[in-house]
C-alpha cells in the first residue's frame, strides 16, 4: 500500500488576521461628508441675500398685484364725474360725447392719452389737458382756436391769426358771424402752398388791423389779395372797393392818410354812389381816383 499521504481534505482554516474595516481603509469617506457639508453651508450663507431679497420681491410684486387688483376693480373708483374748462364754441356735453370713457368705468384704466389724442383730433380744440382726481373724477381742460377770418378757398373756412385755416365754417350756428371774409385764394393755390397761402392771409389781417387803428373809416367786410400782395378792402355797406395796391409799412400809412382826406371831402350821397377808391397809384401814395356807380338818365317826360 502507498504510503498515507499527508494531503487531508478538510475546512481551511480560517486566516487568524482579521481584516480592518472598509471605511478605515478609505480614509477619504471619513472627509467627504464634512467637505460637503462645509461647501453646502458655504453656498447658502452667499445665497442667503439673494434668496431672501427674491423672497422679498415676490412679496412685494403679490401685494402690488393685489393693489392692483383692488383699484382697478373695486366701485370706489369708478369715474362719477367728468369736469370741461375752457369751452366757448364746444359745450361741456359735446366734449363728453367725443371722448372715448363714460361714467362708471374705472378711474385708473382710464387711457389718458387716448382721451386727449380724440379731443384735439377736433378742428375747434387746439390743445386738451386730461387728468384724473381720485377717487372719482376726470378733469378736461380744453384751449379753443380762435377764428381770426373766415377764407374762402372755393367754400369758407374759418382761419386763425396765424392764417392757417383750420374748419369747415357752419354759418348756420352762426361761425364766422362778425368777421371779416379774406378773398383772392382758392383750394388748388392752397394746396400747392400752404405756407404761402397763409402768409398772404396774414397779410389781410394785417392790413386790416392797421386801417381799423382810426375808428373813423368804414367797417371792411371783405378783403381781397392776390399773388402780389396786392390788397383790396370792400366796405361793409354799400361794397365800395378800396383798392390799395401793393401797400405794407409806411407805404400803406401814406395811402390811407390819402384816403382819409378823400373820404372827408365826399358828401353822404358821394360816399354812397362811390363804387372804388384808388390808392394802388403806387409812385404817388398821395394820389387818389374816385370811381362812382353810373346814374341812369333822366326819363323824358
Amino acid at each position: 500500500m502507498p504510503a498515507q499521504s499527508r494531503l487531508t481534505v478538510g475546512r481551511a482554516r480560517r486566516n487568524r488576521r482579521r481584516s480592518a474595516p472598509l471605511r478605515s481603509r478609505l480614509p477619504a469617506l471619513r472627509t467627504v461628508p464634512r467637505r460637503t457639508v462645509v461647501a453646502c453651508g458655504r453656498t447658502l450663507r452667499r445665497s442667503l441675500p439673494t434668496l431672501l431679497a427674491l423672497a422679498a420681491a415676490g412679496a412685494v410684486g403679490t401685494g402690488l398685484w393685489a393693489g392692483y387688483r383692488f383699484v382697478t376693480t373695486s366701485p370706489r373708483f369708478a369715474v362719477t364725474s367728468i369736469e370741461v374748462t375752457g369751452t366757448h364754441e364746444l359745450s361741456a356735453d359735446e366734449i363728453r360725447a367725443r371722448i372715448p370713457l363714460a361714467l362708471g368705468e374705472n378711474v385708473f384704466r382710464a387711457d389718458l392719452d387716448a382721451v386727449e389724442a380724440r379731443l384735439e383730433a377736433e378742428p375747434w380744440i387746439a390743445d386738451a389737458d386730461v387728468s384724473r382726481h381720485l377717487p372719482h373724477t376726470i378733469s378736461i381742460a380744453i384751449t379753443e382756436r380762435t377764428a381770426a377770418a373766415v377764407v374762402d378757398l372755393g367754400g369758407l373756412y374759418l382761419a386763425g391769426a396765424d392764417g392757417v385755416p383750420f374748419k369747415r365754417a357752419r354759418l348756420d350756428r352762426g361761425e364766422g358771424a362778425g368777421l371779416p371774409v379774406v378773398t383772392g385764394l382758392d383750394r388748388d393755390t392752397f394746396r400747392a402752398d400752404p405756407t404761402a397761402a397763409a402768409a398772404r392771409v396774414r397779410h389781410a389781417l394785417a392790413t386790416l388791423a392797421t386801417w381799423t387803428a382810426d375808428g373813423h373809416r368804414p367797417a371792411i367786410g371783405e378783403i381781397r389779395i392776390d399773388a402780389r400782395h396786392d390788397t383790396t378792402l370792400f366796405t361793409y355797406d354799400d361794397a365800395v372797393a378800396i383798392r390799395l395796391g401793393a401797400a405794407d409799412g409806411d407805404r400803406l400809412t401814406a395811402k390811407l392818410a390819402t384816403f382819409d382826406a378823400a373820404w372827408a371831402a365826399l358828401s353822404p350821397d358821394e360816399r354812397h354812389q362811390a363804387r372804388a377808391i384808388h390808392l394802388d397809384h403806387d409812385t404817388r401814395p398821395d394820389h387818389v381816383t374816385v370811381a362812382f356807380a353810373r346814374q341812369a338818365p333822366p326819363r323824358n317826360p
